[in-house]
């Protein structure tokens, strides 16, 4: 199975990006959705983020994600614990997910492919782009988050040069260019090269 990544920093679009991929057809793996069932339903998710940040941040119904996040957007250090924790299972649920699909290709949607080096692993990685200024602006609408949160989250993650470096495919999401016309074109060119 020819695999796909998209990325791209908080608040620039990679989920209406998939929206699209997955109207032509795309079967679209969320990476952040899969985390979230994780954490709610493994067990050994649930002990293993207990244990690293204590039982303060469990719920009834999993993780309680905003005292997980209070911890982890301001310290580095915590961030790679939960990745430590969280990325391995997700990627073992794509693998198994990515199995059971019949498609020309699939796509792992998640925010931070590049910084895991998971994108290592795919056949292809698009990176969805926005200028900072309108990601934090989207973030602020969405999550009601204040703008020094959003931009805590933004130094969580990789830079866009470095994404940019990475990436086959850039769709620009800016709120000017036309989104659908560059799915249409990275989705040609992802069936020919799921095809050679």
């Amino acid at each position: 199975m020819f695999t796909v990544g998209v990325t791209g920093g908080i608040g620039s679009g990679k989920t209406t990006v998939c929206r699209v991929f997955g109207v032509l057809g795309i079967p679209v793996f969320s990476s952040d959705e899969a985390g979230r069932r994780l954490m709610a339903h493994d067990p050994l998710v649930r002990e293993r983020i207990a244990g690293a940040f204590g039982t303060s941040v469990l719920a009834a119904a999993g993780v309680d994600r905003r005292a997980l996040a209070a911890q982890v957007f301001k310290d580095p250090g915590a961030l790679n614990r939960l990745n430590a924790i969280i990325h391995p299972a997700v990627r073992k649920a794509f693998a198994e997910w990515a199995a059971l699909r019949s498609a020309p290709y699939v796509i792992n949607e998640a925010a931070i492919l590049v910084e895991t080096g998971m994108h290592k692993k795919l056949d292809h990685l698009i990176v969805v782009a926005a200028p900072e200024e309108e990601r934090i602006r989207r973030v602020m609408a969405r999550d009601g988050a204040s703008h020094e949160q959003v931009r805590a989250r933004i130094r969580s993650q990789a830079d866009d040069r470095t994404r940019n470096a990475a990436a086959g495919s850039i769709i620009v999401n800016d709120g000017r260019a036309l989104v659908i016309p560059q799915v249409l074109a990275a989705h040609a060119k992802l069936l020919q090269l799921a095809s050679a």
